[in-house]
């Protein structure tokens, strides 16, 4: 497929658009869908790297909108264009947030703590959005619910990438778990890609500045916001989910730690089949396999509360 040229030209069309120069304009780290770039010190440009990755950027530009005024942290659109009729590429400019992301920052526990407590409440505001409370945001894609964990554990095992002990051993923990799955899971609307390179941090007070990077929205079960993040994270995430959206913390139900536990499992076995690596790109399974080896050492040493509870 055509890529979008992110030439000389392009972009000095560009920034003049937006009160700059081309001299200003200077590379950001890549994500895998979009070219992303500074626009002098307080503007972000994403261009598409190809037509594939369009349709995630207009996503973006009705979600975002609705996730400001759910009071969520994130960068203001400025300018979207996918008429190609100003410029020969699409774009968005959004404001600048300021900070490290996660991924690339160490923070002490009591500091991590606080922040993923932070993130929970984030994460709160956003689900408020429903298909009934954000009806504008209809042409949003839905998740279809239709994974089957136990399906996939066996074809990975058939064609060789697990072998038997771990297939029983997963098999045994998807047993464990679907019993606390909620038959009829709300839908929200979630991020789609809360992970620790979409995690804006200031790297001296440890405060969430922003979530960016909306083209994975979709209506899904609200625990699905949970995945990407580390397992040790959780618990504080969700203790700043249910203070954001005032649900008990439900002692002795541990529905809310099986299905982000669920959805952990089976995305993570989901990239198992996909070996190649992908040097360099900001995302969550690069190399594949990490998330699913970081969990099969996690729970085959001694998982703490609330993961002990599961049963």
């Amino acid at each position: 497929m055509p890529g979008y040229e992110t030439s000389d030209a392009t972009l000095a069309a560009i920034a003049g658009l937006l009160g700059t120069t081309a001299e200003r304009v200077r590379p950001l780290p890549q994500g895998g869908a979009n070219h992303v770039l500074l626009l002098g010190d307080d503007l972000v440009l994403r261009i598409p790297r190809t037509e594939q990755f369009l349709p995630d950027l207009a996503k973006e530009a009705a979600v975002i909108p609705y996730a400001l005024r759910a009071g969520v942290r994130t960068p203001e659109i400025v300018a979207f264009d996918d008429t190609c009729s100003v410029v020969d590429v699409p774009y968005m400019v959004l404001t600048r947030t300021p900070g490290t992301d996660l991924a690339c920052l160490e923070l002490p526990d009591a500091d991590a703590e606080r922040l993923y407590r932070q993130v929970g409440r984030e994460l709160g505001k956003l689900h408020r959005l429903t298909p009934d409370t954000a009806p504008a945001l209809a042409g949003v894609p839905a998740d279809d619910g239709n994974a089957d964990p136990w399906a996939l554990t066996g074809r990975l095992l058939k064609d060789g990438w697990i072998d038997a002990e771990t297939a029983r051993w997963l098999t045994g923990w998807f047993d464990r778990l679907s019993p606390h799955l909620p038959t009829s899971p709300p839908s929200v609307l979630i991020h789609g890609d809360i992970a620790p390179q979409n995690l804006l941090i200031s790297p001296h007070t440890a405060r969430l500045n922003g979530i960016v990077d909306w083209g994975d929205a979709e209506w899904a079960d609200p625990a699905a916001d949970f995945a990407k993040m580390p397992l040790t994270g959780i618990p504080a995430m969700l203790d700043g989910y249910r203070q954001e959206t005032g649900q008990e913390s439900a002692t002795g139900t541990p529905a809310w730690e099986a299905r982000v536990l669920w959805f952990h499992l089976t995305w993570a076995l989901g990239r198992l089949a996909e070996p190649v690596p992908r040097p360099g790109e900001r995302h969550w399974t690069a190399p594949p396999a990490s998330r699913l080896i970081g969990l099969l050492r996690f729970f085959t040493s001694a998982p703490p509360a609330p993961w002990t509870d599961l049963s």
